[in-house]
């Protein structure tokens, strides 16, 4: 798949244990996707705070890569850094909401891939997007984010526009479009949870809403 597939993320090792610089380089071709899902006043800003976290984490990276080789290292630094006023600072809360924007992502294109849909109405993809926004954002909304992003799905593009966009614009059969976000899912999925994982063992989570 022409967007997903561009830039390949690497293996997640097995001390999981995920290095920044290549991290950083795989997920900043990510952010067009949400071009793809069309609503601007809803999605553009979603694209714009994954591109920003991005730079933010960048940044920090970039003041000292060898201090910041892993995304791990970045957290410890900063805690220790920032004392109290951590994890709402510096590079640890710009990746903390970049993975949540990741995991909508991902679990909208899991879903699809999974097929899962509206029987009535197979071509649409606002069951898949609302199990996303449930699962990975909504309850870090407020009443007014939520109340956006529900109305969001009445005009999100059908799913065979959706994988149109994904391939860029090029003609391909849809098990070939399902098979290639099945193989993004495949390499991405391990290094999100990871992440996931490294927040919760550092009590770095919270749960404020934006």
């Amino acid at each position: 798949m022409a967007l997903l597939l561009e830039h390949e993320f690497k293996p997640l090792p097995a001390d999981k244990q995920i290095e920044t610089l290549p991290f950083l380089e795989a997920v900043a071709h990510l952010p067009p996707f949400f071009d793809c899902l069309g609503t601007p006043i809803v999605y553009s800003p979603v694209k714009a705070d994954l591109t920003g976290n991005i730079k933010k984490i960048r940044a920090v990276y970039d003041s000292n890569p060898a201090k910041f080789k892993t995304l791990q290292n970045i957290l410890e630094v900063e805690k220790e850094l920032h004392g109290s006023a951590w994890p709402k600072t510096g590079a640890t809360l710009a990746l903390m909401w970049l993975k949540r924007g990741l995991k909508f992502m991902l679990v909208l294109l899991q879903s699809i891939s999974d097929g899962e849909r509206d029987e009535e109405h197979p071509n649409l993809i606002r069951v898949n997007a609302l199990k996303a926004y449930e699962i990975a954002l909504k309850k870090y909304h407020g009443w007014m984010l939520q109340k956006l992003f529900t109305g969001s799905v009445y005009a999100l593009p059908y799913k065979s526009d959706l994988l149109k966009a994904l391939e860029k614009g090029k003609e391909v059969k849809e098990e070939e479009s399902i098979e290639k976000i099945h193989q993004f899912l495949m390499r991405v999925t391990p290094i999100l949870d990871a992440i996931y994982e490294m927040y919760t063992k550092m009590n770095a989570e919270l749960s404020y809403k934006a």
